[in-house]
């Protein structure tokens, strides 16, 4: 597995999975296919979990043909393994404890002449005294002491990305690992060197890529597509309607159905995964959302204006 590397499509198990997510992890498998590497599920469940939804997600996606080349592992039971990092860290100085709320956060993000959804430091430098006065009030986060305000993440459709690192979260002061460390932790750990995701995560692959640099692990090289969106431009969700397999199996349409109907918005043929694979050319996949109406989802084709812009170089706030 190390010699070919992975891909992977990482789902929390918190309800079913909707045509937009569906769609991520066919790309995710297309990917990973076309470069010859493994197709990895892995289920991100540190936070919130419904009974039963992982076990309804798998088989969703069982039945659109994407299984998991590697057993499943669940986030869960990586927790000694985050903690190991997470000491390793603290050992190397590059960990802080935060005591700031999230309304606190939220008012320094607002505040004149600071930068949008950028932590900048108030806890950084608090003596210990006063650590120990605020640890007897509230529990307290863990925070990365970063030495860079922007790093770079190398993404097969924006080309390079830029953005800003600040002192992100590693753990929550509820004692939950945060999401940027345990991904880290669990791409490394399953040899992902590719990440596929939707292009909402854009802006956390700056951080994740140089965590991963702090902790000598490989950068994965990273695709983020564009999110599946209704028809008012916002993210799909549930609420839009017949969008999940089972909605759509009480309309008599069957997961072969759904999958030609997401290969077809990605201008990819329709009969299977495998003619799709024949046929992928990630420099040909449509830029733009995919806007999804249940009424006519299984009537109206892809959008032929959807066109691939050229990958450059950018910076995000």
């Amino acid at each position: 597995m190390a010699d070919r590397g992975a891909g992977r499509f990482a789902p929390s198990p918190t309800g079913q999975l909707h045509i937009g997510n569906l769609r991520t992890a066919v790309l995710a498998w297309l990917f990973a296919r076309s470069t010859g590497r493994q197709f990895v599920i892995r289920v991100e469940d540190l936070d919130r979990v419904r009974a039963g939804a992982e076990a309804a997600q798998l088989a969703e996606l069982a039945a659109l043909g994407l299984t998991s080349d590697t057993p499943v592992i669940r986030q869960s039971e990586q927790v000694g393994r985050y903690q190991r990092t997470l000491d390793h860290l603290l050992e190397q100085g590059l960990v802080y404890e935060c005591f700031c709320s999230r309304r606190d956060v939220a008012e320094a993000a607002s505040a004149p002449h600071a930068r949008p959804g950028f932590y900048p430091g108030t806890c950084r430098a608090l003596p210990e005294e006063e650590r120990a006065r605020r640890r007897a009030v509230r529990a307290p986060a863990l925070r990365l002491r970063s030495a860079v305000d922007l790093w770079h993440a190398e993404d097969l459709l924006a080309g390079r990305v830029i953005g800003p690192v600040d002192d992100f979260v590693l753990q929550r002061n509820d004692g939950v690992i945060a999401y940027n460390l345990a991904v880290v932790v669990d791409d490394a750990a399953q040899h992902i060197d590719q990440v596929v995701r939707g292009d909402d995560l854009l802006e956390s692959a700056p951080r994740q890529s140089y965590l991963a640099s702090l902790l000598g692990l490989p950068e994965p090289v990273y695709a983020h597509v564009p999110l599946a969106v209704n028809r008012e431009g916002r993210r799909l969700a549930k609420r839009d309607g017949a969008v999940t397999l089972e909605d759509l199996a009480r309309l008599g349409r069957a997961p072969a159905e759904v999958l030609g109907v997401i290969l077809s918005s990605l201008d990819l043929p329709a009969e299977s995964l495998e003619a799709a694979l024949a046929a992928f050319e990630p420099g040909r996949l449509p830029r733009a959302p995919w806007i999804v109406d249940p009424a006519d989802l299984f009537s109206t084709p892809a959008d032929p204006a959807c066109k691939p812009s050229a990958p450059t170089d950018k910076v995000h706030p």
